[in-house]
């Protein structure tokens, strides 16, 4: 055989070696390119945990499986906005597809750590004035994602209803939060219209929230929890000063009559979590964020706890449990 023919037999199973080791190693090297969806909250509470399953499960119907065909990871800043900073920025670090953020300050870290990774963020009360987004219906720039705003008038009516000679609510709140600034502003509005008024309770972090709840007493005829996540974190000891002064303790998240609470109206953060999910999809398919209009949550439930009322000594009017969409036993 001539030399040139060897030369020519030794280069072309050079290139059959090569081609079969690429072949095998095609299943690591697409794994490897699993496109990053990295999500984080500021707390870990029920409502924040539901709305990310909401996240996680929108995702998988639609084909975005974790450890297939993405990795989906996620990251609690256990209350800490720097955390919560910290987290953002090692998401930009490794150049996440998509970061869902779920609450008002991860969703304010993240708007700030990148302008060109996707943000989608989810139970965010108010986008304007958080300066998340510009605009709620043409978001801008490259973060949309689901609003959480309370229903505000339908809270105050359900005070009303249950306890119709209240004059005065106590509301307890992180004024660190721009969310919560937001909903005691629009409560104040509201009951003005119904001869109530505010009494608001400032609780920095949730070693303050005992303290801030046992400043109501005396003060307010129900205390009143928003979506506060630096409340919510010590929600038990609210509903403990609730029980111990007889103080009915109202919640516009569902989940603390679960714990306690003698009635809510609110939202199922499950399907907020949905719905961010789902923007996220469309994010991953090649639709910009800034041309997705912010949503918004028009469905309310109705939790009540009979037995927990009973403890302070009121009695939920009977029309008022038939409705419920969940009545705690």
């Amino acid at each position: 055989m001539s030399t040139s023919r060897l030369r020519m037999r030794t280069g072309a199973v050079l290139v059959a070696v090569a081609m079969l080791t690429l072949a095998a190693a095609g299943p690591a090297a697409r794994a490897a390119e699993k496109i990053l969806v990295a999500v984080t909250a500021i707390a870990d509470h029920p409502a924040l945990d539901a709305c990310r399953n909401g996240v996680r499960d929108a995702l998988k119907a639609a084909g975005y499986v974790d450890g297939k065909t993405i990795k989906f990871v996620f990251a609690s800043a256990k209350g800490d906005p720097a955390t919560a900073a910290d987290i953002a920025h090692k998401f930009v670090r490794d150049k996440a597809g998509v970061i869902v953020a779920i609450s008002t300050p991860s969703a304010q870290a993240a708007a700030a750590a990148t302008a060109q990774i996707p943000v989608v963020f989810a139970a965010v009360t108010d986008p304007l004035g958080a300066r998340i987004v510009r605009d709620m219906y043409t978001p801008g720039g490259n973060v949309t994602g689901v609003s959480d705003l309370s229903p505000v008038k339908k809270h105050i009516d359900l005070i009303r209803t249950i306890s119709p000679k209240t004059r005065r609510i106590g509301i307890l709140f992180n004024p660190q939060e721009t969310n919560s600034y937001t909903l005691v502003d629009l409560m104040k509005k509201t009951a003005m219209g119904v001869k109530m008024t505010i009494v608001a309770a400032p609780a920095r972090k949730p070693a303050d929230v005992p303290d801030a709840a046992q400043s109501l007493v005396g003060k307010a005829d129900v205390i009143f929890i928003p979506t506060d996540n630096t409340v919510a974190e010590a929600l038990d000891s609210v509903i403990a000063v609730g029980l111990e002064h007889r103080i009915p303790v109202y919640a516009a998240d569902v989940d603390a009559v679960k714990r306690g609470a003698i009635a809510a109206i609110g939202f199922d953060y499950y399907s907020i979590g949905w719905q961010a999910g789902n923007i996220a999809v469309r994010v991953l398919r090649g639709e910009k964020p800034g041309r997705i209009p912010v949503g918004g949550v028009e469905e309310t439930r109705l939790y009540v706890n009979p037995p927990m009322a009973a403890k302070i000594g009121l009695t939920l009017p009977a029309d008022l449990v038939a409705q419920a969409d969940e009545v705690m036993k």
